[in-house]
C-alpha cells in the first residue's frame, strides 16, 4: 500500500498532524497552504477515509487520522535512524604529518595501509620536510623527526624509538659473504653528512679497519639517492634500518656488518598535547609499534 501512496503526501500529512494546522505545515515545508490541502485530499482519496475534520477554520484529526499519525511518525523516526546509520560520516580535517622525505617514501608510505585499516577515522596528510618545523606557517599538526637539531621549546615531544644504522650495499659487492670497506666507494649524503662518522663511532668491530674506502667517494643530495645508488651497486651507503628496510627485505641490499645504534632517535613533535587528542595518540602508538617491529633482533 505504501508504494501506492506518495511519500510526499505522507510528509505533508505528518507535518499537518504534528502541528495541527495546514498553514503552519505550509510554512515549515516552504509551500503554499493550497499545496498542503491538495496533498491531504489526495491521501484521503487514496485511503478512502477522512483524516482531518475541518471546522471553524481549524483542522482536527479523525480517529483514522490519529492512527495514521502515530504510524507515520514512528516510520519517519526509523527512516531517520537508518539514514544516520548508513550516511557517510563527515570527514574531519586530515592530521597533517611532517616527515623527512626518505623515511616517508621508503618506510612510512608503504605501511600507511595498515594505519588506515586500523584507524579509518584518522585521515592523514603527509608533508615531506626535514629539519626545523614551521607548525603554524605550514599548518602541521605533528612532525616525525630525528633529534639531530635543536627543535626549541614550547613543543610536546614523545620518543618513538632509537635510530639504528649500518653500511648497506648490493649483494654483488660481497666477497665470500664479507664486505671489504677498504676496497669500496663510500656513498655520502648532503642531508646527513656525518652518517659514516656516527657509524664508525658506534662500531665496536668494523672488521675492515673502519675507515674504508679506496679514496673514491660520491655525495648525493638526499638520503634516498644514496640508497638507490647502493642498490645499483655503485658503492656502499650508510642506511637507517627504517629507510633501508624495504630493500633489505627484498634482497636488493644487504647489511653484512650489522646495525648499530648511532645515539640518536626518532621523536614525534606536536605544538599541542598528545593527551586527550585521539588522533595524535593513535598515530604515536602506531609508530612505536611499527618502528619497533623494524628494529634488528637483539
Amino acid at each position: 500500500m505504501i508504494r501506492q501512496t506518495a511519500l510526499g503526501s505522507l510528509r505533508f500529512f505528518e507535518a499537518a498532524a504534528r502541528l495541527g494546522s495546514f498553514v503552519q505545515a505550509a510554512d515549515e515545508l516552504h509551500v503554499t497552504h493550497g499545496a498542503v490541502s491538495r496533498q491531504i485530499r489526495l491521501l484521503e482519496t487514496s485511503l478512502g477515509t477522512a483524516l482531518f475534520e475541518r471546522r471553524n477554520r481549524g483542522v482536527f484529526l479523525t480517529a483514522p487520522g490519529a492512527q495514521l499519525r502515530d504510524a507515520v511518525q514512528q516510520a519517519f523516526e526509523r527512516l531517520d535512524a537508518a539514514l544516520d546509520a548508513v550516511r557517510q560520516p563527515a570527514r574531519q580535517a586530515p592530521l597533517v604529518v611532517s616527515c623527512e622525505p626518505t623515511i616517508a617514501m621508503k618506510w612510512l608510505i608503504p605501511r600507511l595501509g595498515d594505519f588506515y585499516q586500523r584507524h579509518p577515522e584518522v585521515p592523514l596528510h603527509l608533508f615531506a620536510s626535514g629539519g626545523p618545523v614551521a607548525f603554524q606557517r605550514d599548518a602541521v599538526d605533528v612532525a616525525l623527526r630525528r633529534n639531530d637539531f635543536a627543535w626549541g621549546g614550547g613543543l610536546h615531544v614523545e620518543k618513538v624509538c632509537d635510530e639504528w644504522i649500518a653500511p648497506v650495499c648490493a649483494p654483488a659487492l660481497l666477497r665470500q659473504g664479507k664486505l671489504d670497506l677498504s676496497a669500496q666507494r663510500l656513498l655520502h649524503t648532503a642531508s646527513r653528512p656525518v652518517a659514516w662518522a656516527h657509524w664508525r663511532a658506534a662500531s665496536t668491530d668494523d672488521g675492515n679497519g673502519g675507515h674504508g674506502g679506496h679514496g673514491d667517494s660520491q655525495t648525493y643530495e638526499h638520503f634516498y639517492l644514496s640508497l638507490q645508488a647502493a642498490c645499483a651497486g655503485l658503492g656502499v651507503a650508510i642506511g637507517s634500518v627504517f629507510m633501508a628496510r624495504e630493500d633489505l627485505d627484498s634482497g636488493r641490499l644487504v647489511a653484512p656488518l650489522g646495525f648499530r645504534r648511532d645515539g640518536s632517535g626518532y621523536f614525534l613533535l606536536s605544538p599541542l598535547p598528545f593527551d586527550g587528542d585521539a588522533r595524535r595518540t593513535a598515530l604515536l602508538h602506531w609508530l612505536r609499534e611499527q618502528m619497533g617491529q623494524a628494529l634488528p633482533a637483539p
